[in-house]
């Protein structure tokens, strides 16, 4: 049976991790308004002075940089998938699934182009950091595979090419982004989503036909 001693001290343990979840998804949301201000190349000064704090509490919060990135990475990737038309994906058609995806990903881009070029390179250093494109590109292929499975499923197709159609059409749409950025979004996002339709739709119609 717990003490009264025992159960004040796994309160007060729960509080103070509570306390320091809440200290550091604060700290995530200040180091993302840095980033927004400053770019992808901000540093860890200008992430303290937007935080109002010294460097030493992020590094106590997150060990060095890389963690601090891995802490914001993860806040995008799932600020991402929320914005992507992903828990409708199985009721859509290939080619709605591919323009909406697309669109939803550019916006993205466009509205933030320096939090997007900050988590898809990696920091520098000795701490071993995840590849970021791999491990959210991974996600969203996963999620459109499986809609495209379901897809061929309802159309009395050969599902075996669901795999490779669902990460391919992934893996383009964030190639066609990166270079997007290159041009400094030279062309509007409609017309870049526009040449993407053009691409998929007749190979998911030709799909159909045969």
């Amino acid at each position: 049976m717990q003490t009264d001693t025992a159960r004040q001290a796994d309160g007060r343990t729960t509080r103070w991790e509570r306390h320091n979840a809440t200290r550091r998804t604060r700290l995530v949301q200040d180091a993302v308004r840095a980033i927004r201000a400053h770019g992808p190349g901000v540093g860890m000064d200008e992430i303290a002075a937007q935080a109002g704090t010294s460097k030493t509490v992020l590094y106590r919060h997150f060990g060095d940089k890389a963690g601090l990135y891995a802490a914001v990475v993860e806040s995008v990737h799932d600020f991402i998938l929320r914005t992507l038309p992903l828990d409708e994906a199985s009721a859509l058609e290939p080619r709605e699934l591919v323009i909406t995806l697309a669109d939803a990903y550019l916006a993205v881009v466009e509205r933030d182009r320096n939090l997007y070029l900050f988590t898809t390179s990696r920091p520098t250093g000795e701490t071993p950091t995840e590849d970021p494109v791999l491990g959210i590109t991974t996600r969203i292929g996963n999620a459109v595979s499986d809609a495209i499975r379901s897809w061929l499923r309802r159309e009395g197709l050969d599902e075996e090419p669901a795999n490779t159609w669902g990460h391919g059409a992934v893996g383009f749409i964030w190639a066609v982004a990166d270079r997007w950025i290159v041009t400094n979004l030279r062309r509007p996002r409609e017309e870049v989503v526009a040449y993407i339709d053009q691409l998929f739709t007749p190979a998911f119609d030709g799909i159909r036909r045969s």
